[in-house]
């Protein structure tokens, strides 16, 4: 492992950034794709005129914690 000369933190190999990128951008579809299913739900419940459903939450948890990693994984 080397040290980059302006942070001194680890550099890391071109490869293994392109591999990370790839990642974080399949998980930016997950993102999009569990939104895409949230509004479904939601708008099925308006439309049944219930409340929030149950899985409302579980989705919305989903999705905080898979923006959680795109966050910690996007290296640029």
């Amino acid at each position: 492992m080397t040290f980059s000369d302006d942070d001194q933190q680890p550099s890391i190999d071109p490869l293994v950034i392109q591999r990370l990128n790839g990642i974080v951008s399949q998980l930016r579809d997950a993102v999009s794709s569990l939104d895409d299913v949230m509004f479904d739900v939601l708008r099925e419940a308006s439309r049944k005129r219930e409340g929030r459903p149950v899985i409302d939450k579980t989705l919305s948890q989903a999705r905080r914690a898979i923006d959680k990693a795109v966050h910690l994984l996007d290296l640029d």
